[in-house]
Order: structure tokens, then sequence, then C-alpha cells
């Protein structure tokens, strides 16, 4: 298991985008992501499969990213848990 290269972050572009327009959230390099300047988000490439290390609680969980599907679901639960913040 790896951090992302540029190949990976332009896969996942589209949800890079949505997360750029979280206010809370603030873009420190590309693809990781800070909040109140403690760490929030950052991927992980294992193979072909990307991976979202994100702190949605008080721990980082590991959250799949490869599809679309998993992408907007990661998404959903992001806004979910900053909502409640």
């Amino acid at each position: 298991m790896r951090h992302v290269n540029a190949d990976d972050l332009e896969r996942l572009e589209p949800l890079l985008r949505d997360l750029r327009t979280i206010d809370s959230l603030r873009e420190r390099r590309p693809g990781t992501f800070t909040r109140r300047s403690r760490a929030f988000l950052h991927f992980h490439a294992d193979g072909d499969e990307l991976l979202a290390d994100v702190r949605l609680g008080e721990e980082f969980e590991r959250h799949p990213a490869t599809t679309e599907t998993q992408r907007a679901e990661l998404l959903r639960a992001i806004k979910s848990a900053l909502k409640g913040t």
C-alpha cells in the first residue's frame, strides 16, 4: 500500500472537486485535507484500489474510494459527519 500519486489523484478528481467546496476543509497538498489544522483525510492506493483514510470521529477509518458509488458514499459520510459538529 502506498500514498496516491498524480495518476491516482486524477482518478479522484471529481471527488476532490467536491471536497474542495466544503468550507471547513483545507487541502494542504493535493489529496490531503485538514480540518481545524488537524489531519482529516488522505488517500492510499493498493494495486488498482483507492482507499481513503478519513477522521469521521476521533480515529481514522479506512473507506474504499475506487468506484464512483464508493466515492459518493464517502462524500455523504463526510458531509454527515461535518454537519454533526
